[in-house]
């Protein structure tokens, strides 16, 4: 006798059957999207770095703009390139995971709420490898819900920001996430890092009622603790824990080629 369509053993055998082919065709299609992902990844990381720098409009061909920027790997520590690493597939955020490539932050070495960081971290010269236009930093930190990823543009001098972008982030809309809002962003133009020139640590920061010199960019309205944490990671990645050791080359009008060679140097005396 044939079972009922009600029957449990029915309803079972169908509803495994069903969950197979769905599991088969998720699979499937995962896989065969998975490079078309990536490259969406790659293209977005590459549009976020060109708009940092002001290279990137709406039409923009982005792999033609990036033939303008050469990432180059740094070694955290002394602010020398090294060769260790390829700068094209080099993660700095999956070797902060590593403690074979990290180091441990606590207590007020920690002011971006990190808990690890990278020894080796990627910086994006636009123009002249030998004497760039601008660097492009990758920042990120705390804010009041979660971990903010974004880039730092600096000009060629060491010490005045060209532009700041933040591509991840988890801030309440219209509070901590007017940090993607063009207006605030614009302020960040032409503003200095250091007080002056032999300080090592930065000066930049974010303050209430309005900024009065050029450390200084205007707090987010009514979120005083994503600001906060905005002050923290960028004081953090701009002092000597983080590029200060970088930065302190220029600002002190290091020939460039000479920064640029410091890592073959080292490799041919080995």
């Amino acid at each position: 006798m044939a079972q009922s369509n009600n029957s449990i053993k029915k309803i079972l055998t169908v509803a495994f059957a069903l969950c197979i082919v769905c599991s088969i065709i998720v699979s499937t299609a995962a896989v065969a999207l998975r490079s078309k992902q990536q490259l969406n990844q790659e293209l977005d990381r590459k549009s976020n770095i060109l708009s940092v720098a002001g290279l990137y409009e709406p039409g923009t061909d982005i792999e033609e703009a990036f033939q303008q920027v050469t990432p180059r790997v740094v070694d955290l520590r002394t602010g020398e390139y090294t060769d260790q690493f390829d700068p094209a597939t080099y993660d700095s955020f999956q070797a902060a995971k590593d403690p074979a490539q990290s180091r441990t932050l606590s207590g007020e070495k920690d002011i971006a709420g990190l808990s690890r960081q990278e020894n080796y971290s990627t910086v994006y010269l636009v123009g002249d490898p030998d004497d760039p236009e601008q660097v492009i930093l990758p920042i990120r930190g705390q804010g009041l819900w979660g971990l903010m990823r974004g880039y730092l543009a600096v000009q060629g001098d060491g010490n005045t920001i060209e532009g700041i972008t933040f591509y991840s982030h988890s801030e309440t809309p219209g509070l901590g996430g007017e940090v993607d809002n063009p207006r605030w962003k614009a302020q960040w133009e032409g503003k200095e890092i250091y007080a002056d020139a032999d300080s090592a640590q930065p000066a930049i920061q974010l303050v209430k009622g309005g900024a009065s010199d050029e450390t200084e960019v205007d707090a987010l309205s009514g979120a005083s603790l994503t600001s906060n944490g905005v002050t923290n990671l960028v004081q953090f990645w701009l002092s000597p824990e983080g590029f200060g050791e970088y930065l302190a080359r220029f600002r002190s009008g290091v020939d460039r080629e000479e920064v640029q060679g410091a890592s073959t140097d080292q490799t041919e005396g080995a």
